[in-house]
């Protein structure tokens, strides 16, 4: 299972809930997508986020320009979710390539956390069993939250002040 050795940590609402957070997402596979953004909307729940921005762009493939706009637009986190299933094409490799450098870049140049809950599967029923549905392995929505928070309240520590 992927998710061996994933690290537990340590959020609380205490120090996430001002933070302003966007979840992007992906409209194919739209079983697949309810489930990692219910999974993505309840972390943020968790964490005492009640009203975040939630935007639906048509694919993966155009994750990384909405990251980056929401990231411009002063957000302290970006969650982006999508998948891409294995055909019988290059297309695969593009998409999947396109997405990950493409939501990289966003998180490296503007310094806002990506949440990467992208699923790349080699058949619909890996990405179901991640998605956080009923009886799946895994919940990447929620990791992808959980991660993305975790590093933005890091970030926060470090740039306050000591006192």
């Amino acid at each position: 299972m992927s998710g061996k050795g994933a690290p537990e940590l340590t959020l609380t609402a205490k120090n996430c809930r001002d933070l302003r957070v966007a979840v992007v997402s992906a409209q194919w596979h739209e079983q697949v997508m309810q489930g990692l953004r219910d999974g993505a909307l309840r972390a943020l729940r968790e964490l005492g986020i009640d009203e975040p921005t939630v935007l639906r762009v048509p694919g993966t493939f155009e994750l990384p320009v909405a990251a980056k706009q929401l990231a411009d637009r002063g957000y302290d986190a970006v969650v982006a979710l999508g998948v891409v299933i294995r055909g019988g094409t290059p297309h695969f490799d593009y998409v999947c390539q396109a997405a990950t450098l493409g939501l990289t870049q966003v998180s490296v140049t503007t310094g806002v956390p990506v949440g990467f809950g992208v699923l790349t599967c080699d058949t619909e029923e890996q990405a179901l069993d991640r998605a956080g549905l009923p009886g799946s392995s895994e919940d990447k929505g929620h990791e992808a939250v959980t991660a993305a928070l975790a590093t933005a309240a890091a970030l926060r520590a470090v740039s306050e002040p000591w006192r």
